[in-house]
């Protein structure tokens, strides 16, 4: 049967080098799962797979889209399925790598159906936001959503937004599109997760911002400031460094709000994964122990 290896863990676990080879050794392509690094022009904001990481092994869904191109979990499923049907037809297994957990759910459980978002009702939820700010939004939506308002990041303008916008269109609860039922996918699905200790987790981050600044994410801020005000830049890493050079913070501040903000988005990662019973974790530093893992699991088949 054909298999789906899909690594998933938090940001800087390392999920990149393991991916490149998990991939070489089953002669797959990795299909990539975080939903920033499918972006062009901030390969360092999104720690993207480097030129010669891509020319190792190939990818999809790195640097495809550009900033001012919307994308959505709900369109990543379709574009990934097309692309595992066709690199089906060549190999047994493939894999998907990531940590954004709306993307390799999209996958691993599927999207419900819903109506795509209309014009009009995405314009005045957007005249409401403008005119009368986030709050004003959130009370509208805690009326015609009550479930959703609960569960939704408040902090989390776009996904505020949507939410009311999708209630808008389908005149009911956006949660009642979500229905929780998993659909069936054409090919068996392995799940590994990677996990480090925090303080391990935390170093390595802070690690990677330094990184970072060191190469060239304040000249990457700068050259795509102009456009701060799309959506595929409101992330960390980004948002603060505009802040940098709106002269909000020094770039040591900046750098220290990355790190705190990226510890603060790791955990919410290892909540979300952790709540999935079906994956089975290692510490990134087990490749034998991952490899052979893998190896019984596409052999039992």
């Amino acid at each position: 049967m054909k298999t789906l290896i899909v690594l998933l863990g938090p940001t800087a676990v390392g999920k990149t080098e393991l991916s490149l080879q998990i991939a070489e050794h089953f002669g797959s392509p990795v299909i990539n799962a975080d939903s920033r690094q499918i972006y062009r022009d901030i390969p360092v904001c999104t720690a993207a797979p480097t030129p010669e990481e891509q020319a190792r092994v190939k990818h999809y869904f790195v640097g495809t889209k550009g900033l001012d191109e919307s994308f959505s979990a709900a369109q990543y499923e379709l574009d990934a399925l097309q692309v595992m049907e066709e690199e089906f037809r060549h190999r047994d297994v493939l894999v998907m790598s990531g940590g954004s957990m709306l993307y390799i759910d999209a996958v691993v459980k599927g999207i419900d159906d819903m109506p795509n978002v209309d014009p009009e009702a995405r314009a005045s939820v957007r005249r409401l936001y403008e005119a009368e700010g986030l709050d004003s939004v959130l009370a509208h939506l805690r009326l015609l959503d009550p479930d959703y308002y609960s569960r939704v990041d408040r902090r989390n303008t776009q996904r505020v937004l949507h939410g009311l916008e999708m209630c808008l269109t389908a005149g009911k609860p956006f949660s009642s599109f979500h229905t929780g039922v998993r659909k069936e996918r054409p090919f068996r699905i392995v799940q590994v997760g990677l996990r480090r200790e925090r303080p391990e987790l935390y170093e390595r981050i802070d690690r990677r911002v330094r990184w970072m600044l060191e190469h060239g994410l304040a000249d990457e801020a700068r050259r795509v400031l102009p456009f701060r005000h799309l959506n595929s830049l409101n992330t960390v890493g980004m948002k603060e460094m505009f802040l940098y050079l709106d002269g909000t913070y020094t770039l040591d501040q900046a750098g220290e709000r990355i790190c705190h903000n990226t510890h603060i988005y790791s955990k919410k990662q290892m909540t979300w994964f952790q709540r999935d019973s079906s994956v089975t974790w290692f510490h990134p530093d087990r490749m034998d122990s991952v490899v052979e893992f893998l190896d019984k699991e596409v052999d039992a088949l």
